[in-house]
């Protein structure tokens, strides 16, 4: 096994300019199980207890488009 894997590790920052109460406080990338997602994270501090972090997880899409893929034929200009 490699000295960097990063495999069910992920990182989170602070959100600096949140747009609404509904954005998450939080946000990152995770890989699990060989997968990327990005991760969000709301913090919660009820009741005086010490504050709580909601996450949400959303796979990372690949684009895969690639110049290549499409022939000159193709494009209708």
């Amino acid at each position: 096994m490699a000295s960097n894997d990063n495999n069910n590790r992920g990182a989170m920052w602070k959100v600096e300019h949140r747009k609404s109460d509904k954005h998450p406080n939080l946000n990152g990338k995770a890989t699990i199980d060989g997968k990327e997602y990005y991760v969000s994270g709301w913090t919660n501090n009820e009741g005086g207890k010490k504050p709580i972090v909601s996450l949400a997880f959303t796979p990372v899409v690949k684009n895969e488009f690639t110049p290549e893929a499409v022939s000159s034929e193709e494009i209708p200009f």
